[in-house]
């Protein structure tokens, strides 16, 4: 026996190590059976189930779930070694029933069932009973009738309202009385002093006393048999009473009390309908002892939020809670009371003696308005055996300074409410609690918190679609508003159309979005609006609807007003508690346009389906949420337009509500048939809701004949097309119908079919016409379609690649009468494709027009790629450069221009006067230098006739600082030029010798112009005659002390150069690296970079010891701490040797490379093959791809500026790189290459993400850090900063 646990605890490891294999769905081993009992007898239902993971058991009488808790002693339920089992005591004639036993894993659900039939021990030996009496034997169907309805009711606040139906059961048992159960908005109603329910064995009433706008929803009766139930419901209204003040607003609903507490309360209540016609300011609060009559005013001004703390209660006293709601007129009715509640602490205490009480835990905020802060937090474990108190203190975030907020007298609660915060401030809040033995010590404090209100009123409700449903109502329908939170529902208000006079139609907010607007006036027009509401307030209205006369929607005198109904239901995807539908539009939409869908849905059981349950939906595919997985369901649709929503279709076929997992795609949909000719059509698809595995990577097409078999599908394509449209050639005789259909395929292979088209008869109707292209005598072209059979609803929808083209802008859309026209603005290449025009409300008017550079004759293209009359060609566009003095010249050069011609210069919408020469066609403006002023688009407006152009050139933000930048440090170099300057700037060199010479070059010198030399400041006498002829000037060390700051000062009348080389240890801070050559698409590159870059570094580069004066064709540029020269078709003229020189304002430095022999021809064939490949395209069908190549290495984001975290925290840091070819990745760490380890994790995945890891952070982790990226196309950086410090300070403070 000793071994048997053993065992077992073996069986239990190998069961856990092996789950996946072990896991499978329940199955029944023995199933439970049919019982026949006396009255009084108990009843033992048992089953034995085997299933991993262990299932849950739950046990079921006619449909309904069975909770031993509700009748204690009734029922008992038992699990025991997988044996379930359910025991029924003291049975009687209600016990008889068909039982269910349930079981549920995570791998699926199974059920069985056994039924109990009870018999009467006195019916038996003392009456003589019918040998077929149905009304005593197990499986009797009662058949329920409600009669007598009631209707759409309306009722005043304070006012009585009854209401009930009649129910005719049979057969009539006097034992036996059915279960009367009334809701309202589905939540069952008890007895109370509000609500009152009566049953006469005939008829159920329904009383409501002083009605409230609690009041209003739609009311349910249910009568339950043993054979099911049946229900009726209708709509009651409760208008507001009229207000003591006239334009005072309605009053409040909903007051409820939460998060009770010894001396804390939250209340919170829903907003009323009606404000009075001005906004409402404020809510009042009151609060009544119960058993009292008094009511107290908790807040002195009126709070907005629909939310308030009250405080100040007395422990172990009850409270009732009202709001008044307050605007300019005065104030509203009070709102019905709330529920008692008792001001307790909920929470059990386990107390000590004579302790002090420990630190209080898990302390948060837990609500923050503008108005108020709510704190919660635990008690402390150790508290001693008394109660304890707390104080609550607080401070402003970035500081140390805390304060006691309730110094005088410490709550009791572990809630509590801080107001008059400052609105936009940030705190930090701690709790501390105390008894007689002292005060313990602080909580954690709380995050930094922002006062303000955290909850958006929400935004105003999308479109309002009305719908006509009877003689006296309508049905209204939105769109929800958008990302609102806690959304409590919505009010709608209808006016009759033109008189702008609003009348609310609910008067407490309903949670969908479609509502039945009762009571309206037969024949009258109404438009309608609605607002949404939440906690934080009402939200502003929504457009009003469009006008609808009241009327019944169907039988109302308009054949076919509504639509018919659509078919072809199928399933896109599905998990496991939703699916995505699809259908077929109806065949006829009925008088006017489809506004939107309702899907209906129902669970089948057993092969037996339930009730309807009705889902709002908008397009011809949705999905349906909420729905159970495993189950089965069917779904029925009817569509909507204003005349009303038509009949539903016939239900669809049952799917089973379980993931999709296959790897291959779902089936396309909503397949339309366009351009339909004798030999050809255009078929186009929407892609498949459910990818698979892998994305969709192309579609085949099927075709058969209409009446061929299923056998005769054959395939359009042999290769898969990426687009989801395709023009089908039909080559057969002319009159045969057709249907097609298209699947999808991925990685993984082709996916389910589509649903068949309707059948196509290929023939070309008469009347059909094709698009006309058109170009006018100025040069306009437009693209042209007639349509010859149009309706009053007829609208033209123009495409481009079968796209709906809804706000081109490229293009000028114009429709008149039966003509329409798509006019091309500015043609280009950008407008190659195919353009397309369906005419809706037609029998399909449509066709296309592909245009491209091999379908146009050459005078098309010509005149669609290169206009010549309306546009002056250009030779450049416009242009900037830098000139002597910092000088900026804005240019272009125009092919041809006539002595006529007229120039305009525009610079933020104002025109200026430029110079332009005729015969060259050059036109150029010139500033002196850049303001702040001037920064913004320069634009040269040209015109000469008919012909006009324009050039515009964007200069700002990064790119106009760097433009003034290098204009102020020209013109600083010119002003530096006119006396005595350096050519080189001080540098040094080793002689032979082993000493250090100092030298520097210098220009424009004369007679009397003076070099002086300094170090540390002090002037040296140079022992040596300066020769200024061949402009070099020399200094070496040996003569003079040893390390220090060397400075040479060139000066005469004419102005002062200083050059400044620093020698000590903390001397040539900047370095650079080498000089190196790159080749790229437009050029070569020479580029170097430096420690740092900043405004005082000024960099010159040289070619042949000359300076380089830059042009558009040689230019040089910063890119983070990367100096760089581009040379654009670089030439013979352009090798030789090149260098760089930077000064920083304490030294310079000079980097050379030698652009010549082997070194220029491989970076001047590198730069032809790099040309070649961008100036190549590529044609595909009929459009034109160019092929641009951006690849440079990028950081293209995700790093921050500075990093501030404490010590023994984890540092992660990810960002995003591209480039292609992949770029190689580098962390530096001040400057130096870091190496990945445990303790800085370094991650490059899938050629796009870089992540950066520090485990375990110390102050030795503090300094700068970059990111360098690098490939044949260029390099960037990307640098952030680490600053580390002690959990006992505060970061940016030093640690005392």
């Amino acid at each position: 026996m000793a071994a048997c646990p053993q065992i077992h605890e073996n069986e239990e490891y190998h069961k856990r190590l092996n789950e996946d294999s072990l896991m499978h769905t329940p199955e029944f081993v023995i199933k439970p059976r049919s019982h026949t009992v006396w009255e009084k007898q108990c009843v033992r239902l048992h089953c034995t189930i085997s299933g991993w993971p262990e299932p849950r058991v739950v046990w079921y009488k006619n449909n309904v779930s069975i909770d031993p808790m509700a009748k204690p002693g009734k029922y008992k339920v038992e699990s025991s070694y997988s044996v379930h089992s359910l025991e029924i005591n003291k049975c009687d004639f209600d016990d008889t029933a068909q039982y269910r036993v349930s079981a549920m894993n995570s791998k699926g659900e199974t059920s069985a069932f056994a039924s109990v039939v009870v018999k009467s021990r006195l019916l038996t030996h003392n009456v003589q009973l019918p040998q077929r009496s149905p009304c005593l034997e197990y499986g009797v169907k009662f058949e329920t009738h409600i009669v007598e309805k009631f209707g759409v009711s309306f009722g005043r606040e304070g006012e009585t309202l009854s209401f009930g139906c009649s129910v005719i059961i049979y057969p009539s048992l006097q034992r036996f009385q059915p279960e009367i159960e009334w809701y309202r908005d589905d939540k069952l109603l008890v007895q109370s002093k509000w609500v009152q329910m009566h049953w006469s064995g005939d008829r159920a009433t329904l009383t409501l006393s002083h009605l409230n706008k609690e009041d209003e929803g739609l009311y349910t009766l249910r009568v339950i048999t043993k054979s099911g139930f049946e229900t009726h419901s209708a709509y009651v209204f409760v208008r507001d009473a009229d207000a003591e003040v006239a334009g005072a607003p309605g009053a409040p609903l909903d007051v409820q009390s939460l998060d009770a507490n010894k001396d804390y309360v939250i209340v919170t209540w829903k907003q009323p309908a009606v404000d009075g016609g001005s906004p409402i300011l404020g809510y009042f609060v009151d609060r009544c002892e119960v058993g009292m009559t008094h009511w107290f005013q908790c807040n002195d001004t009126p709070v907005k939020f629909a939310r308030f703390p009250v405080t100040g209660l007395v422990e172990g006293r009850s409270y009732v809670f009202r709001v008044r709601a307050v605007n300019k007129a005065g104030m509203s009715h009070p709102s019905r009371v709330s529920e008692p509640v008792a001001a307790m602490d909920p929470a059990d205490r386990t107390r000590k003696e004579g302790v002090v009480p420990g630190r209080p835990r898990d302390l948060s905020v837990i609500e923050a308005t503008k108005n108020y802060v709510v704190l919660s937090w635990k008690p402390p474990g150790d508290k001693g055996h008394e109660g304890v108190m707390y104080y609550v203190e607080k401070c402003v975030s970035g500081t140390d300074s805390w304060q006691r907020v309730n110094t005088e007298i410490p709550v009791k609660s572990p809630r509590f409410a801080l107001f008059d915060l400052a609105e936009g401030k940030s705190y930090r809040f701690r709790v501390r609690c105390c008894n007689s033995a002292g005060v313990g010590e602080p909580s954690e404090p709380t995050e930094a918190t922002t006062v303000g209100d955290k909850l958006d009123i929400p935004s105003a409700p999308g479109r309002v679609v009305p719908t006509r449903n009877t003689d006296t109502s309508v049905v209204v329908s939105w769109e929800a508003s958008r990302a609102a939170k806690e959304l409590v529902g919505y009010y709608i208000e209808s006016s009759i159309a033109g008189r702008n006079t609003w009348e609310p139609c609910n008067n407490k907010p309903v949670k969908g979005t479609r509502f039945i607007c009762h009571g309206l006036t037969t024949e009258e027009s109404y438009v309608f609006r609605v607002r949404a509401v939440n906690a934080a307030g009402i939200s502003d209205f929504s457009q009003e609807s469009e006008a609808i006369k009241v009327k019944a929607a169907i039988g109302g005198g308009i054949l076919h007003a509504s639509p018919t109904p659509p078919y072809g239901i199928t399933v896109l995807e599905c998990v496991r508690d939703s699916m995505v539908l699809a259908w077929k539009q109806p065949t006829f939409i009925g008088g006017a346009d489809i506004t939107g869908y309702f899907i209906d849905y129902r669970e089948v059981i057993g092969g037996v389906p339930g009730k309807w349950h009705e889902a709002n939906i908008k397009s011809v595919s949705e999905r349906v949420s909420e729905l159970k997985e495993n189950m089965l369901y069917q779904f029925q649709v009817r569509a909507a337009n204003m005349a009303g929503v038509g009949i539903p279709s016939l239900p669809s076929e049952t799917f089973k509500c379980e993931e999709w997992t296959i790897a291959v795609p779902g089936p396309p949909h909503d397949l339309q048939v366009q351009e339909v000719r004798k030999d050809s059509l255009v078929l186009l698809w929407k892609a498949p809701v459910y990818q698979g595995r892998d994305p969709v990577n192309g579609y085949y097409i099927d075709i058969k004949e209409a009446e061929a078999d299923f056998e005769m599908w054959r395939g359009v394509n042999e290769k898969a097309t990426n687009k989801t449209f395709m023009k089908v050639c039909i080559h057969v005789e002319e009159g045969e119908s057709y249907v097609f259909r298209v699947r999808a395929q991925n990685k993984a292979g082709v996916g389910k079919a589509s649903d068949p088209t309707e059948p196509v008869e290929a023939v070309t109707k008469p009347g059909t016409a094709e698009i006309v292209v058109n170009v006018d005598d100025d040069g306009v072209i437009s693209l042209n379609f007639e349509c010859s059979n149009l309706t009053a609803d007829s609208k033209f929808v123009w495409s481009k690649n079968y796209k709906e083209m809804t706000e081109p802008e490229r293009m000028t859309l114009e429709t008149k009468g039966s003509k329409s026209k798509a006019i091309f603005k500015t043609p280009s290449e950008e407008d190659l494709g195919i353009y397309s025009c369906f005419v809706t409300h037609t029998d399909g008017a449509s066709a296309s027009y592909t245009l491209s550079e091999e379908s146009e004759t050459e005078f098309m293209i010509s005149k669609l790629f290169h206009p010549s009359s309306p546009v002056i060609p250009l030779k450049t566009e416009l242009a900037v450069e830098l000139l002597e003095k910092g000088r900026v010249r804005f240019w272009l050069q125009a092919e041809k221009i006539s002595a006529n011609g007229k120039i305009e210069y525009v610079f933020n919408d104002n025109k200026y006067k430029m110079n332009f020469d005729k015969n060259t066609g050059v036109i150029e403006m010139f500033m002196e230098s850049l303001g702040k002023e001037d920064e913004g688009t320069f634009t040269f407006q040209l015109q000469d006739g008919k012909a006009t152009n324009q050039s515009s050139l964007v200069l700002i933000g990064d790119v106009f600082k760097q433009l003034q930048k290098e204009s102020e440090f020209q013109k600083k170099e010119w002003i530096r030029k006119q006396g005595p300057h350096f050519v080189e700037y001080l540098g040094y060199e080793v002689t032979p010798e082993c000493c250090v010479r100092l030298k520097c070059k210098v220009a424009n010198m004369k007679k009397d112009s003076v070099a002086l030399w300094y170090k540390d400041g002090r002037e040296i006498k140079v022992n040596e005659k300066l020769d200024f002829s061949e402009g070099v000037l020399t200094l070496e060390i040996t003569q003079v002390s040893n390390a220090g700051i060397y400075e040479v000062v060139l000066k005469d009348d004419r102005g002062k150069d200083t050059s400044t080389l620093n020698l000590t240890d903390q001397g040539n801070t900047n370095s650079s690296t080498q000089l190196k050559i790159q080749s790229t698409e437009e050029g070569i590159r020479l580029y170097t970079f430096v420690n740092y870059y900043n405004d005082e570094l000024h960099v010159t580069w040289h070619h042949k010891d000359a300076a380089i004066a830059f042009t558009e064709r040689i230019k040089s540029g910063v890119v983070g701490e990367q100096l760089w020269l581009q040379i654009s078709e670089p030439t013979e003229k352009d090798k030789g040797k090149y260098a760089i020189e930077f000064f920083d304002g304490k030294g310079g430095l000079r980097r050379t490379v030698e652009l010549a022999g082997q070194a220029f021809d491989d970076a001047f064939a590198e730069f032809q093959r790099l040309k070649l490949i961008v100036s190549s395209a590529e044609c595909t069908g009929n459009r034109l791809i160019i092929m641009f190549f951006t690849d440079r290495a990028r950081v293209a984001g995700g790093l921050p500026d500075v990093v501030t975290i404490q010590e023994g925290k984890s540092l992660n840091l990810t960002c995003n790189i591209w480039g292609d070819p992949v770029p190689e990745v580098t962390w530096l760490k001040n400057e130096r290459e870091m190496v990945s380890n445990d303790h800085y994790i370094l991650k490059f995945e899938s050629g796009k993400f870089a992540s950066f890891t520090i485990t375990c952070v110390n102050t030795s982790d503090s300094g700068k850090y970059s990111i360098l990226v690098k490939n044949k196309y260029g390099t960037e950086s990307g640098d952030f900063t680490v600053s580390v410090f002690l959990p006992d300070e505060e970061p940016g403070k030093k640690k005392k």
